[in-house]
């Protein structure tokens, strides 16, 4: 019993490492742009006068979080000029990203949704590059956090994580509804002068992130190898990933009018709206992402970049997992990790709409959804880091696997009794709880999977493929509400954890935790 105990402060004192502790930060600077673009932007547009569906399609600007593995590899081989010299491979990155994020945060907070026609366009093109700049700086810190220790401090790391982008999402969330409140804009009284203001603190909040990376120290990796050989390799890797990333947008871009009729023609036939867009957007993707492909082919082919720069930053994460694993196992692996958090993403999109229509004030919002949910997310968070210690990240999985579809049943009830804050805080307590206790575990297991020679590529197409389909179902969120009601819908959310139950119990039959490679 004595022995017991020991183990249990042992595991304790860990929370009071360094690195650990550096994490929490390091999360608040993560969590931070999230509900910027998520959820204060939403009640920002419907304050506005802009409907839900709208605004839920600004989801979609958050998609470079789902490609992130794109340009990982430019981050992670790369150097900054001065920046690279002067901090290091990791701290430099992690640095143009948080300026970049405010910079992103303050030219949202410069524009009108209301002002002209264009405005709304202006602000989905500085919501994606928010979500692109915060995308990179997740890369970077990703990276920095499974360099920085071994796989035993991993879960206590994604616990003081967890916290610290909850406590981001706290500031950004019921600290941004707060702050509009009190400057005076309301959905009976608009005034974008209060949401003004308001997104220029939370740019100046990024500092905490600043700081963070200048004090801390940058991690070793006698792994890490540099694939490229000189400067023109750097620019010609470069002009790649933008000729890749221009084909892509164009693509997208002059076949939105076709895609318009196209949705009408095939809504008249099935005689489904969110269907039809569904296919056709996943159609208009899958384009935009081959022509992007088609490009950097050619390139390659007519030996602008040499093919073992794309081998070597592309090909060999892959690859490299792939052998480790072998193919049934690995395939296993990645679709438990493109679906263990489609429940909970996927209700999270709408839930600030959600919460609006119940009643619920934006006050009361910030109280209970934000502030008192952020502090069941931190208390879920330590929990499951100290349970993934003791009985093994898996076991943790499963059991927030379970608890994440299990709770979004409870919104049901929440819709059906409307605006009573003794539910609204049973559904918070609950949802926030077995959130945090999946994400510990989840983001644990995401880094035992992770080979340290190529750390920011391998985690950032994992954590690319956590969020991927989750989002793309996110934005339709709004149009699957106004056609099947919100009960219907958290109703399909439970459902669409079973299959994530299925395959945890067949990776733990097949998976051990171990070390990462090297």
């Amino acid at each position: 019993m004595q022995a017991d105990q020991q183990n249990w402060v042992s595991r304790l004192r860990l929370f009071c490492h360094r690195r650990v502790v550096t994490m929490l930060f390091l999360g608040f600077s993560a969590g931070l742009p999230f509900l910027l673009i998520f959820g204060s932007l939403g009640l920002w547009l419907r304050e506005a006068g802009f409907d839900k569906s709208d605004v839920t399609p600004f989801a979609w600007a958050a998609l470079g979080y789902s490609f992130k593995w794109v340009w990982a590899p430019l981050v992670d081989q790369l150097p900054l000029p001065w920046l690279t010299q002067l901090l290091g491979r990791r701290r430099a990155w992690m640095l143009l990203a948080q300026i970049l994020i405010a910079c992103a945060i303050l030219l949202m907070a410069s524009i009108n949704p209301q002002a002209r026609e264009s405005s709304l366009t202006m602000m989905a093109l500085a919501a994606v590059m928010l979500g692109f700049s915060s995308a990179t700086q997740d890369i970077v810190i990703d990276a920095y956090r499974i360099e920085s220790a071994k796989i035993e401090l991993q879960a206590m790391m994604a616990a003081t994580y967890i916290a610290g982008y909850r406590i981001g999402w706290l500031v950004a969330g019921a600290g941004s509804l707060y702050l509009a409140d009190w400057f005076g804009t309301s959905m009976d009284v608009y005034n974008y002068q209060a949401w003004r203001w308001t997104y220029y603190l939370m740019a100046v909040a990024m500092l905490v992130g600043v700081v963070t990376t200048i004090v801390i120290k940058e991690p070793e990796n006698p792994n890490y190898t540099n694939y490229f050989e000189s400067n023109q390799d750097y620019m010609r890797f470069i002009l790649l990933f933008a000729t890749a990333v221009t084909g892509l947008i164009g693509t997208y871009y002059f076949t939105g009018e076709i895609a318009s009729v196209w949705k009408v023609q095939l809504t008249d036939l099935v005689a489904n709206r969110f269907l039809s867009a569904f296919f056709v957007e996943s159609v208009r993707l899958s384009l935009a992402l081959l022509s992007a492909w088609l490009l950097a082919v050619f390139l390659v082919k007519v030996n602008f970049v040499r093919y073992s720069m794309v081998e070597n930053t592309y090909l060999m994460p892959v690859r490299e997992f792939f052998s480790r694993y072998g193919w049934s196992l690995a395939w296993i692996l990645l679709a438990l990790i493109g679906l263990y958090r489609i429940s909970d993403i996927v209700l999270g999109v709408i839930a600030n709409l959600f919460y609006q229509d119940m009643g619920f004030s934006k006050t009361e919002i910030a109280s209970v959804a934000k502030t008192f949910g952020l502090l069941m997310t931190i208390t879920g968070g330590f929990i499951g880091g100290l349970l993934a210690v003791r009985f093994g990240v898996i076991r943790i999985l499963l059991l927030g696997g379970v608890l994440a579809a299990a709770t979004n049943l409870l919104f049901m009830l929440l819709a059906g009794i409307g605006h009573d804050m003794v539910w609204l805080y049973i559904v918070i307590s609950a949802d926030n709880l077995s959130a945090g206790i999946a994400s510990a575990a989840f983001v644990a297991f995401l880094s035992s999977l992770v080979n340290v020679s190529f750390t920011a590529t391998q985690y950032a197409i994992f954590s690319s493929l956590m969020t991927l389909i989750p989002k793309v179902l996110g934005g339709y969120s709004g149009a699957m509400v106004d056609t099947i009601g919100y009960s219907n819908f958290f109703l399909f959310t439970a459902i669409l954890g079973i299959p994530v139950l299925l395959l945890i119990v067949i990776a733990a039959r097949r998976f051990e935790i171990r070390d990462r490679g090297t």
